[in-house]
């Protein structure tokens, strides 16, 4: 093992879990201001097309961490943990003499079987994990920390922080539960969103023109979020479409005042660092498990291979390398981000890793794609809470091409059917918005077989394979 000192940057990831990009202020957000997270975007790189490929919290993270899509590491769905002895590109860091650190939220499996390999020192949140008086477990057992927990895991990771005693390079990684559902704000952010906050433009969507899975899906503003949700009771008579304003109002409180405690956290540790004498001298990323549905398209939640759920965002500050105030056009996803961390250490990626480093976009060094395409698969099928059917597609820079495979097949176990299998084609240059199904239009024909083609070639080079339902 080698002690690189300062010769390697410090590595810091705050990963929040459904924080979608359109609630950022550098991703110009029209609904909230997020000035500490704005910082890494001044100081640093903004990634304008970063997806995940498979919108759920559990596969994302382990996507992230092992650098491997769903089928590869195994955690296709919320159900799968991760099997702990995987590499990832922590414990290459780890190999290469960098001190490691996780604190907040896991998911990956809770048991004494899926203790977190290759870390010096982490406390993880139970599961889902609280908002407040957070029950953690470590390597001792499970306590409960006070305290609300956007401000605990990041006291745990400062606190780890002022620890350290030595020049070697450390990789930390801070992941918050918020903004999660159900959205439950401390008392010093509650109510700072109590103007009417903007209706997307697609909150009206009717579906008409999509596959039976879109209208199945039970994520919908009016008539899906729960009283858990709400926290209080409509005005008494708000019926219809004033009803459902008022729902998405409430959602949309909520879950942006949980956004802002995040943010004031991400100034917390930007603050520390500067202190410490670190910031310049270590490579701070902010990004989310997935992208979520604020209102757009009427919903609520991720899954969806649509673009305001698969689509992340991600902010990464080096000022050594990486150009204050740059923009990254290119397609990136989740995969990326274990090999691009560790060509950034001057480390090599490891097996199975399929992931390919974005890292000379982010330094300039290259301005040329490293995917012309990218794949996306949704395991989960027909969940018990949001019955979003299994899917799968391609997205390219001028389109998407999604198959929901599962032809009648419901929540195993119930007896119940589920919708026909179906095809759905986006022209994302025209219909950004994703409102207009183009699949069977036959001006699009020589579009749609070019996806097809592309998707099939890209589930042959990653190892996946086509549903038998699959004929095209």
């Amino acid at each position: 093992m080698s002690t690189p000192g300062r010769t390697r940057p410090n590595i810091v990831v705050v990963l929040t879990d459904d924080h979608a990009a359109h609630a950022i202020g550098a991703y110009g957000s029209v609904v909230n201001h997020t000035p500490h997270i704005d910082r890494l975007s001044a100081g640093g790189a903004r990634v304008d097309h970063c997806f995940c490929t498979n919108a759920l919290c559990a596969p994302s993270r382990a996507s992230i961490l092992t650098g491997t899509y769903s089928h590869v590491n195994g955690v296709t769905t919320l159900r799968t943990p991760l099997e702990p002895t995987q590499p990832t590109f922590v414990t290459a860091l780890r190999e290469v003499g960098y001190r490691t650190a996780v604190f907040g939220k896991w998911h990956l499996g809770d048991g004494p079987e899926h203790v977190p390999h290759g870390f010096d020192a982490w406390e993880l949140l139970i599961d889902q994990g609280e908002y407040f008086d957070p029950r953690f477990r470590h390597a001792g057992g499970v306590h409960v920390r006070p305290g609300y927990a956007t401000e605990v895991i990041t006291d745990l990771a400062l606190d780890w922080l002022d620890g350290l005693d030595d020049d070697r390079p450390y990789c930390l990684l801070i992941h918050h539960k918020a903004p999660h559902r159900p959205w439950e704000p401390d008392a010093a952010h509650a109510g700072m969103f109590a103007d009417p906050i903007p209706v997307p433009s697609t909150f009206d969507d009717d579906y008409a023109s999509r596959t039976e899975a879109a209208r199945r899906a039970a994520m919908r503003i009016a008539d899906h979020l729960t009283a858990d949700d709400l926290k209080v009771d409509p005005p008494a008579g708000l019926t219809g479409e004033a009803l459902t304003r008022w729902k998405y109002q409430r959602y949309m409180e909520d879950y942006l005042a949980c956004v802002a405690s995040v943010d004031d956290n991400v100034g917390r540790v930007l603050d520390r660092l500067g202190e410490r004498g670190d910031l310049d001298h270590t490579i701070v990323i902010y990004t989310s498990d997935q992208g979520f549905f604020l209102g757009d398209h009427g919903w609520y939640d991720k899954r969806f291979m649509y673009e305001h759920s698969i689509r992340m965002p991600l902010l990464v500050r080096y000022p050594p390398k990486v150009p204050a105030g740059s923009v990254v056009e290119a397609m990136v996803t989740n995969v990326d981000i274990a090999p691009t961390l560790l060509d950034a250490a001057g480390a090599r990626p490891v097996a199975p890793m399929q992931g390919r480093s974005f890292w000379p976009l982010l330094t300039g060094r290259s301005s040329a794609p490293i995917h012309e395409a990218v794949y996306y698969r949704y395991f989960e099928n027909d969940d018990d809470s949001h019955h979003v059917q299994a899917h799968y597609g391609v997205r390219t820079t001028r389109a998407k091409l999604v198959y929901f495979y599962n032809d009648g097949l419901g929540l195993p176990g119930t007896g119940q059917s589920g919708p026909p299998a179906g095809w759905e084609l986006y022209d994302l240059v025209e219909d950004p918005d994703e409102v207009v199904n183009r699949y069977d239009d036959p001006a699009y024909r020589p579009l749609r077989d070019e996806l097809t083609a592309h998707l099939h070639r890209l589930q042959r080079a990653l190892g996946d394979t086509p549903h038998p339902t699959d004929r095209t």
